[in-house]
């Protein structure tokens, strides 16, 4: 395991990032207790040491095994969790972003865990209601008292995050240093604004789903044979059409040319892309199998071909901005002899 540093931190994280949605069987589809604690001691000996959890997960239970599995070497772990969700159902003030949901909710993770601090606290989703003064004032507190260490937000449009950044740091407030996005071969509409306002803030970013809800495993295919639970059939974030299809089978095509599972090459597209993925595994094997993508390093060919399959219209005003003529007006015709301060970032960012 290689280590990275999270965004404009000397925070150091592991180059995947383990979830622990999954760690729980309260929601009927989790791993138990002694599967959860295999998994996490496999993960600590391949040197990872980057634990994503939520307050919610499997109802709570996910934060308290997490809690017990590390407790006996927390200083080596860099814990993750996140504060947005409702526990309680009709309480208006059970979630969001608020400074009464904040505080209530970093005290409940902190006794789940059975820990004084938390590494990085992740405001978990965008409320569309608290101001971004409130929430980053209130973060900011958090980290004053010792309680959180550094912030990161998930599932906020680009304003919102580049808005709440700004006024941290006019107001000399703790900044976000991490974003949090679903970001996959099949899901890559974060390309339009999200990512590339994460290289240009220096956000470390953390992809969820890098999968696709197990869409780029092949299982979905009609050439699969597993007879594996395939969690798309009943509930979806994911939708399964021919476009996702016909991305997992060029997926599974590169995949069966270099020798490594389909999971493992669209692991390595994820990390080649810059971003941390979070693996999460009902079982062993499959968790055993997510790890192996450390071994897979992608062609150029290779991400060509991944590329071409999965592009996406940038939209507006993204594509007028790469147009010919724009870049002429803009530039004198000099773009292609222009030093791009932000290239060494990421290549997409224009």
């Amino acid at each position: 395991m290689d280590y990275k540093l999270l965004g404009k931190s000397g925070l150091r994280v592991s180059e995947l990032s383990l979830g622990t949605m999954t760690f729980g069987e309260d929601w009927g589809w989790g791993a138990s207790q002694e599967e959860s604690k295999r998994i996490i001691d496999a993960y600590a000996e391949a040197g990872g040491n980057f634990l994503d959890t939520a307050d919610g997960y499997t109802n709570g239970t996910s934060e308290k095994m997490v809690g017990e599995f590390v407790k006996s070497e927390r200083s080596r772990w860099v814990i993750a969790t996140k504060y947005s969700f409702n526990q309680h159902p009709g309480d208006p003030n059970g979630g969001g972003n608020h400074r009464k949901h904040m505080v209530e909710a970093v005290e409940g993770s902190l006794k789940r865990l059975g820990t004084d601090y938390i590494d990085l606290y992740w405001v978990h989703a965008w409320d569309r209601l608290t101001p971004a003064e409130e929430v980053m004032r209130g973060l900011d507190d958090l980290v004053r008292q010792g309680k959180v260490l550094y912030l990161g937000t998930s599932d906020e449009p680009a304003w919102v995050v580049s808005y709440s950044n700004a006024i941290a740091e006019l107001q000399g407030w703790t900044r976000f240093v991490g974003l949090q996005v679903e970001y996959s071969l099949i899901e890559r509409t974060p390309e339009r604004d999200l990512l590339p306002m994460a290289a240009y803030l220096g956000l470390g970013v953390t992809a969820w789903s890098p999968l696709a809800s197990g869409i780029l495993t092949g299982k979905y295919n009609k050439d699969a044979k597993t007879e594996e639970p395939k969690r798309l059939d009943q509930a979806t974030f994911t939708q399964v059409d021919e476009r996702a299809l016909a991305i997992a089978a060029k997926v599974k095509a590169v995949a069966d040319g270099i020798g490594h599972s389909s999971a493992q090459v669209a692991l390595a597209w994820v990390r080649q892309q810059g971003a941390i993925p979070i693996i999460g595994a009902r079982k062993f094997s499959q968790f055993e199998d997510n790890l192996r993508s450390l071994e897979v390093t992608l062609s150029a060919e290779h991400l060509a071909q991944l590329d071409e399959v999965s592009k996406i219209d940038l939209g507006f005003p993204h594509e007028f901005l790469r147009r010919e003529f724009v870049q002429n007006y803009l530039h004198g015709g000099l773009w292609d002899r222009l030093e791009k301060p932000w290239k060494a970032a990421r290549n997409f960012l224009f």
